[in-house]
């Protein structure tokens, strides 16, 4: 018996829904989120502050070594981004930078010297790029993130709230509601179940985000 497009699209749309809930990786998603706020700081802190004493200090000759160096940290910065997403992800790790510095033999060179051979100013550009936008998004997902769970969890906890506020202090936190304004009696049970089944859906929503947020964190930074 055959299956039509309908009855194939609802299967797996109801799949999608319950890799959504139902996935470790997007609670993993929600725990890198988290940590993309301050390590989005810290490599946004060391890239501005290593460059600009690089370039201060370049008339004294210790800005030019300590340039390379900083080129060297932000590829290195760049590759622990990857390998970490592709472990929240349970993806394999391979090595996902699309450009490599110049390798040529180093046998007698002086440190000084490999790193000038080494360099490659269009990685050094892409990957100073990365740790910036690295720096914005991780600022605006944390955001984005906290905002979608902080609504879905609140809906949930509103019944168990109000229940406690109304036994220990008599505080009516639905006295002066929505429905109130528009002047509809509703009971607080009613109100309940309205709450629990908003919460439920913005929690839907809210893990859609943030798979949706990691997906463009991995595209961003180049891991397949």
């Amino acid at each position: 018996m055959k299956m039509n497009a309908k009855e194939a699209s609802a299967i797996v749309s109801t799949s999608k829904g319950n890799r959504v809930l139902f996935n470790p990786k997007t609670y993993a998603s929600i725990l890198y989120l988290l940590l993309s706020l301050p390590l989005g700081i810290i490599y946004f802190t060391v890239a501005i502050t290593g460059l600009a004493l690089s370039i201060g200090l370049a008339p004294i000759f210790i800005g030019i070594p300590l340039f390379f160096g900083v080129a060297m940290l932000l590829k290195e910065i760049v590759r622990f981004e990857q390998s970490l997403i592709s472990h929240f992800l349970g993806l394999p790790t391979t090595t996902h930078v699309s450009f490599t510095y110049n390798q040529q033999p180093v046998e007698g060179q002086k440190w000084f010297m490999r790193m000038v051979r080494g360099f490659n100013g269009g990685l050094f550009i892409r990957n100073l790029l990365l740790v910036l936008l690295r720096f914005v998004t991780g600022i605006l997902f944390f955001v984005i993130m906290v905002t979608v769970i902080s609504l879905a969890l609140g809906f949930l906890a509103l019944p168990v709230v109000h229940i406690i506020l109304m036994n220990e202090i008599q505080i009516d936190i639905l006295e002066n509601n929505f429905f109130s304004y528009i002047q509809l009696d509703w009971t607080y049970n009613e109100q309940y179940m309205l709450s629990v089944v908003l919460g439920l859906l913005f929690s839907w929503i809210a893990l859609r985000v943030v798979n949706g947020l990691m997906q463009i964190q991995r595209r961003m930074l180049f891991v397949d």
